[in-house]
């Protein structure tokens, strides 16, 4: 007996250091990609700013100092001040909050309605294939900005209305791909044994097909991510996102940009803080897309 369970207590220490094994090679892989590990530095450092804003921050990024509006890059503000005074630096940094909320909560409502979508679709084909695939095209068909900016203009101005908007442009995405993946993994051997045996469909799908199908969408995630920071940035810009005075990135550019020529930095450092997220989240992608992807890991190394 005792022989009996100390064999099932080597093999279960087995499995856990395969489990590591892989996942440490993965990260290998990933690591290993060009400009990968920037990208992961830079939203390490944007996740910093974002749980520590408060620690971080020299000033209220609501604060107006009305003795100090307008001002440049200096020792005390270094990205200077807006026209009413509120430390830039600030903002930014607090900013990076609202960014990072609308993009984690949109990216997870349209992935998880639109992959349910796909993976539906693509499993039970025929009429319900028809009918979601349709109703995909139809939210495809808008401009993805127009389409935010209908859903805010009929739920209201905030960063709850943003996120609920931008989440539902990003199902689209997810259910083409979804169900292009799930069509082709439904014609492999184990998904058609599955069938055979009676599994229950719900089981099958949960734990046959959503694994093999997880790498691509894992990758589109990551690339939708930046999409909805610009999205966010889009919608406050045109005043139907974050509004006053809240600190976002988007507002911030948006009332910025009035003063480019008495104070460039108003509108730089919001739209810069925009750039870098949105450039460290495609390289941190592009890391993904390689290390799931056996033939370019190896072109990569």
């Amino acid at each position: 007996m005792s022989t009996l369970a100390g064999s099932i207590d080597n093999r279960s220490l087995n499995v856990r250091r395969v489990e590591r094994s892989v996942v440490a090679d993965f990260g290998r892989r990933v690591m290993r990609t060009r400009l990968a590990p920037i990208g992961i530095a830079m939203l390490v450092l944007l996740i910093l700013c974002a749980a520590f804003a408060g620690n971080i921050a020299p000033y209220d990024p609501t604060y107006q100092d009305y003795s100090a509006t307008n001002q440049g890059p200096s020792g005390a503000h270094w990205f200077g001040t807006d026209h009413i005074g509120r430390d830039i630096l600030s903002r930014v940094i607090y900013g990076s909050r609202v960014s990072l909320l609308v993009g984690i909560v949109a990216v997870i409502m349209g992935l998880g309605v639109g992959v349910t979508a796909g993976v539906t679709a693509g499993y039970f084909q025929g009429k319900t294939d028809a009918l979601l695939m349709r109703a995909s095209d139809a939210i495809w068909a808008f401009p993805a900005l127009m389409l935010a900016l209908a859903i805010t203009s009929v739920l209201g101005r905030g960063v709850t209305a943003a996120m609920i908007a931008i989440g539902a442009v990003n199902i689209p995405f997810f259910a083409r791909l979804a169900r292009a993946s799930t069509l082709s993994v439904s014609e492999s051997d184990y998904v058609t044994a599955g069938k055979a045996l009676g599994v229950p469909s719900l089981r099958l799908a949960a734990r046959y097909i959503l694994p093999n199908i997880a790498a691509p969408i894992v990758v589109q995630a990551s690339l939708l991510f930046g999409v909805a920071i610009i999205t966010e940035a889009s919608l406050s810009f045109l005043g139907v996102g974050v509004q006053p005075p809240e600190p976002s990135w988007g507002l911030d550019l948006r009332t910025g940009y009035q003063y480019m020529s008495s104070n460039f930095s108003q509108a730089f450092f919001p739209g810069l803080a925009i750039f870098l997220t949105v450039l460290s989240l495609n390289f941190f992608g592009d890391g993904l897309r390689t290390a799931f992807d056996p033939r370019l890991a190896r072109r990569e190394a």
